[in-house]
């Protein structure tokens, strides 16, 4: 007798093969069958009318601080993660030295826009070295899987001190430090070794990070250390200043390690063909042998322009200033009084507060033919009809004024802006990433950005609006999207045993119904430690998630059960 059967069903196995109508069969930890009409069980679930699928594996999230004290890691559990992976983007929390940690804190919060107050509450910083970080995480009881990976710039800190921070070159001696701890953290389970070279990535202080001008020649060095290893990948974020010189040594370090390189993909509003010239670089390495792959998004990366946000298009008002010491609910009530209304729509914003800002942040906030009222449930592709420019223009009247009437109706309120990905006015570019074999779905940023973005429900977006929804182009067939976030990212990463609906492997199993899958507005809750905001956003439509073949959701809500644990790469 099996354990739990998963009834009737259309099965949507992974392997991005059409679906099938059949039963799912559990037996402890692992699928016993799949397929068929399968024998009696202790425990009979009626999938009829549902699609039973893998638990999402989700390759980019940043929870490097949450996974050490929040077992449920929301909101990606919520949307049918049963595997996430974090230490992207070269930020994380080890190694470390006593005396980094306040410049680790420092370095994600500026990188990821996570509260530093929550992080400094929150980590209990029992470990120093990158194998002592992974006994930590593997202390913590958890309701889903995590997998780590070591991140550059902690290491680089931990390495040069002071001279990382300064982004001095780094000696022979260094790199050959930084190769035996990277090696160090392969074989005690990293998933691989992330780097980041991007303009976009700035300290509190508006600092470059330590790795951002990182000679070839220590990236190179680092990368060797794959060489003793048969399992991870190395990853990046590049500005590509040299797109020629940056694909040249990505290809270098494939060939030469054997294990897969990435690197993050999104278009450029400044430079519309830039992505196709970088996957034609892409294909050229893969050509010559080297597994180089790019990553790319499922939907536009977008911030939310709120009220009770990091941004909006009022932040850099005097007067609006004045209110950002009331809370949110009282801040809503001055906004609403007509006085106060004239008074900041008749400021000009501030040139000191614009200074303030970075050129991308100013940017953001004087668009206004960018910005989109968000509906419930959210639009992610909206028209530019919709936009607050063609609102004004229709209704008579001033963006300013049209965007702050918005806004002042209530904390559950938000201006979309989509930064990336959105060249076209229309999805049809991440449709073309998207049907590239020699790209990976990533880019959630789960547990990041906390007060402009949340991204962290891609996977449940990938099928409502990919799979269901699409209104202003072709829709991708279920399968592939499934196929997508499951055997592919498992696959890539090196997560064997899940990722696909076969006997033998790890029962992490979504049953969910299509049909009412539904993304609810996002909300933002002071719910991280020391009362640290973010934003999160629910999702309807799962009857249950697997773990191990244990219930950890169903109808939504944590069954308390907490079978999730870390993963440790090649084990």
């Amino acid at each position: 007798m099996h354990d739990t059967v998963i009834r009737g069903g259309t099965i949507v196995d992974g392997s991005g093969k059409p679906g099938f109508t059949g039963d799912v069969a559990i037996e402890g930890d692992r699928i016993a069958a799949v397929g068929g009409k399968l024998g009696p069980a202790k425990r009979d679930v009626d999938a009829s009318g549902m699609l039973v699928t893998p638990g999402w594996v989700d390759a980019h999230t940043h929870y490097d601080g949450q996974a050490t004290w929040d077992p449920l890691l929301s909101p990606s559990s919520w949307h049918g993660v049963t595997t996430l992976l974090f230490g992207n983007c070269g930020v994380g929390f080890a190694p470390v030295r006593r005396e980094h940690h306040e410049a680790l804190v420092a370095l994600m919060e500026g990188v990821e826009e996570i509260p530093g107050v929550a992080l400094f509450e929150g980590l209990k910083w029992d470990w120093e070295s990158f194998p002592q970080y992974l006994d930590a995480l593997e202390r913590t009881p958890r309701a889903i899987d995590i997998g780590a990976q070591i991140p550059h710039h902690p290491l680089r800190v931990y390495v040069m001190g002071e001279r990382a921070i300064r982004r001095e070159p780094a000696t022979g001696e260094d790199i050959a430090t930084m190769r035996r701890l990277t090696e160090d953290a392969l074989k005690a389970g990293a998933f691989g070794f992330t780097t980041s070279r991007t303009n976009s990535h700035k300290t509190p202080d508006g600092e470059y990070v330590p790795g951002r001008y990182s000679e070839i020649d220590e990236l190179l060095g680092i990368g060797a250390a794959f060489k003793s290893v048969r399992h991870g990948a190395f990853g990046i974020n590049s500005d590509f200043d040299d797109e020629g010189v940056e694909l040249d040594w990505m290809a270098r370090q494939a060939k030469e390690t054997g294990r897969p390189v990435w690197f993050l993909l999104t278009d450029r509003p400044t430079d519309p063909q830039r992505w196709r010239r970088l996957m034609d670089g892409v294909r050229a390495a893969r050509a010559q042998g080297a597994m180089v792959t790019a990553q790319v998004a499922g939907r536009p990366v977008g911030v939310l322009l709120g009220i009770d946000t990091a941004l909006n298009p009022f932040s850099i008002r005097p007067s609006y200033q004045a209110l950002l010491r009331l809370p949110p609910a009282e801040r809503i009530a001055r906004l609403q009084d007509p006085e106060v209304r004239r008074t900041i729509l008749g400021e000009v914003p501030s040139p000191q507060l614009v200074g303030l800002l970075s050129q991308f942040r100013q940017h953001i906030v004087t668009r206004w033919d960018r910005m989109f009222p968000m509906s419930d449930p959210p639009d992610y592709e909206p028209p530019a009809s919709s936009s607050i420019a063609a609102m004004a223009e229709r209704e008579g009247r001033t963006p300013d004024e049209v965007a702050y009437d918005y806004l002042a109706g209530g904390i559950d309120r938000f201006l979309f802006f989509p930064v990336v990905g959105y060249n076209e006015d229309n999805h049809n570019v991440i449709r073309e990433m998207l049907s590239d074999p020699a790209t990976i779905l990533g880019l959630s940023d789960g547990g990041a950005h906390c007060s402009s973005i949340v991204d962290a429900s891609l996977p449940s977006f990938m099928l409502a609006h990919w799979g269901r929804d699409r209104a202003r182009g072709p829709k991708l067939p279920i399968e592939m999207l499934v196929k997508r976030q499951t055997s592919e990212t498992a696959g890539f990463f090196g997560f064997k045993d899940r990722g696909t609906l076969a006997p033998g492997l790890r029962a992490d199993i979504n049953v969910l119904d299509l049909e009412k899958l539904r993304l609810h507005i996002p909300e933002v809750r002071y719910d991280l430690p020391a009362g640290g905001r973010r934003l999160v956003q629910r999702v309807d439509g799962y009857r249950a998630t697997y773990v191990a073949g244990v219930p950890v959701f169903e109808e939504g809500e944590h069954t308390g059960a907490l079978p999730g644990r870390l993963v440790r790469a090649g084990a």
